[in-house]
């Protein structure tokens, strides 16, 4: 599992641009399976996703397709982890 953070290198006029096709990018991953959430920063600096049921590799791929990343709007830092304590009920969503 992954912990994606995505840290805004552009001033957020320049991101709300692509705001719709990066939303577009995020519902086609959660649609494949391999997104479990996502949101905005708090303050608004960049965002946050937790992808699961990918490689490194995978989910290398899949970012390069965000566009986000093509117009070079953030900067991504990638934290793998393995879940071992889940709350009641949120095993299904980390296994």
């Amino acid at each position: 599992m992954f912990i994606v953070l995505l840290h805004y290198v552009q001033p957020l006029t320049v991101v709300e641009k692509y705001l719709q096709e990066h939303r577009n990018f995020l519902d086609k991953n959660y649609a494949a399976g391999h997104f479990l959430a996502s949101g905005a920063q708090v303050p608004r600096t960049g965002g946050v996703i937790l992808a699961k049921n990918l490689s490194r590799e995978e989910l290398d791929v899949v970012l390069n397709e965000d566009p986000f990343h093509r117009e070079q709007l953030a900067k991504y830092q990638i934290i793998e982890f393995t879940p071992t304590k889940f709350a009641v009920g949120a095993e299904e969503f980390f296994r």
